[in-house]
């Protein structure tokens, strides 16, 4: 959890956010590029005021919450061949289209 304040022509504004990542230092990394992404800010006009760890039942962000059920699975999405069964030679038909 991270409380900030973001300075823009003088005005402040203050958000909440809530990251899920390995180390603190992780989560505010993660946090610099989501704020340099989505709101266009630069890192001297961010202000970080508290970082803290939070209980799963604090928290209220959906995109954190969907990853504390403890049967959550994951698919493979690429599987590396064994090299016993991959082939030396591969033909493939050149394409001379451009």
């Amino acid at each position: 959890m991270q409380e900030n304040k973001r300075t823009k022509s003088s005005v402040k504004f203050g958000m909440y956010r809530e990251y899920m990542d390995l180390t603190i230092a992780d989560a505010i990394t993660k946090f610099y590029h989501d704020m340099c992404a989505h709101h266009n800010a630069h890192d001297h006009s961010i202000q970080i005021m508290k970082v803290e760890e939070i209980i799963a039942s604090r928290c209220c962000r959906p995109a954190v919450k969907q990853f504390h059920d403890s049967k959550i699975k994951f698919l493979l999405q690429h599987r590396v061949l064994c090299y016993q069964h991959k082939s030396c030679f591969i033909t493939k038909r050149l394409n001379a289209v451009f």
